[in-house]
């Protein structure tokens, strides 16, 4: 006997749907959200709709306009240089903090999540386009390093710049090939973790933010 999915759980689904389509660009900046074509579109209702923007909004990915709707949350360099900023200040105090604390399975966790990086292909077959597998591989790179953290408020203020900063990265004119050795930087990173040098490792981390914020720049943010 088959169960209709709840209320919550069709939510959920439509919110992470958008999300995604946020996230990757398929929704540009700026662009207004028609509940009924996104409720036709899903076969949602209006209520899960609702919800899932609203959530959205509270991420800073949605504008709610009252008495207008919601639209995508437009991108612009300034914002791009403050997510930066505040992410590297963020970043770094939870990298500081799970040096200190991290255990041994914090440690392998951070090798495990390079490896699988490391072997997931970065991009879609003859294009420059990022591959969502590589995305999540990276968002969990990154989460790995600092997953020992121990305040829950940090890493949540963290993850919310995360969503921001890749956001942009999406929205960056795809560079060419071979101009940034990341594989490097990652595995450097992941090195002075693991050997709690963390002035280092806030040193590294620093200045890959910065990378990705001035290549975003050089190449150009689509909007």
């Amino acid at each position: 006997m088959s169960t209709k999915p709840s209320g919550v759980s069709i939510t959920h689904s439509v919110y992470h749907h958008l999300r995604a389509e946020l996230l990757n660009g398929r929704l540009p900046p700026g662009e207004k959200l028609k509940l009924a074509e996104l409720c036709a579109t899903l076969a949602v209702s209006l209520s899960a709709v609702r919800e899932a923007l609203s959530r959205l909004t509270a991420e800073g990915l949605v504008i709610a306009e009252p008495q207008r709707g919601f639209r995508v949350a437009p991108i612009a360099v300034n914002e791009l240089l403050d997510i930066t900023n505040a992410r590297i200040a963020i970043e770094t105090l939870c990298l500081r903090r799970a040096i200190e604390v991290g255990d041994t399975e914090w440690e392998g966790q951070i090798l495990l999540a390079l490896h699988r990086l490391n072997n997931t292909a970065k991009h879609v077959a003859e294009s420059e386009q990022i591959t969502p597998g590589w995305a999540a591989a990276h968002a969990a790179f990154h989460l790995a390093l600092v997953e020992a953290c121990d305040s829950p408020w940090l890493l949540r203020i963290r993850e919310m710049l995360y969503v921001q900063s890749e956001r942009y990265r999406w929205f960056s004119v795809p560079p060419a090939r071979g101009k940034r050795n990341l594989e490097k930087e990652h595995r450097r990173l992941a090195d002075v973790t693991i050997t709690r040098d963390a002035d280092t490792a806030c040193a590294l981390i620093t200045e890959h933010l910065k990378l990705t914020a001035e290549f975003s720049l050089k190449t150009g943010i689509r909007t």
